[in-house]
């Protein structure tokens, strides 16, 4: 993987910023494969891609699937596009995200996304979107689980668990509506299930 240079201006920042205020707990990152990968998690606060990021250290970079309206921020918006971040308008088919998501994986690189599509509230009930299964059969790309911890406290570290990787199956040989929900679902459920490990 190429690396991206204000992604490693960046990340020393915004690592610094966390330790000292945000610090996370590690758990499995040994889980997360060299090459491509798509990385999806749980989220319930805006500082969910910082600490996935951290947990995952400065050698694995991420690209990360964030809401348009992030990118368009002054300053901040630009040095995310730089280093490697784009937007997903929400609501709506993204042609432009997708393909983007697609060449970013069969580029063999790392791509952040949350398959709830929001923030969600703790106890909140929420449906996975189909985005994350179509990228990943379209792709062949693997899929690895991630529970960030909702009890996020300043000074208190996060958990941050990441489970097995593995490749979505289906019957056919195109997946249909029905197969991305099913595998769509079935991947909120590993993400949920990680939970336990967060002690």
């Amino acid at each position: 993987m190429k690396r991206n240079k204000m992604y490693c201006v960046l990340y020393p920042i915004i690592w610094i910023y966390m330790r000292l205020f945000h610090p996370w707990k590690a758990v499995g990152a040994e889980n997360i494969p060299e090459g491509a990968s798509l990385i999806c998690g749980n989220h319930t606060s805006l500082g969910d891609p910082l600490y996935v990021v951290c947990a995952m250290g400065s050698k694995r970079q991420t690209h990360v699937m964030a809401k348009a309206e992030i990118m368009r921020w002054p300053v901040v918006g630009f040095l995310l596009k730089k280093a490697g971040i784009f937007g997903v308008n929400r609501g709506k088919s993204d042609m432009a995200a997708v393909k983007e998501a697609i060449r970013v994986l069969r580029a063999g690189e790392r791509l952040l996304m949350f398959p709830e599509g929001t923030r969600v509230k703790e106890g909140e009930i929420s449906e996975a979107h189909t985005g994350a299964a179509l990228l990943a059969t379209r792709t062949g790309t693997p899929l690895v689980p991630v529970y960030i911890s909702p009890n996020k406290r300043r000074f208190r570290k996060t958990a941050v668990v990441f489970g097995q990787p593995y490749h979505p199956e289906f019957e056919g040989r195109k997946p249909s509506a029905g197969d991305y929900q099913r595998i769509a679902d079935d991947l909120l459920n590993r993400v949920r299930t990680l939970e336990e490990q967060a002690g």
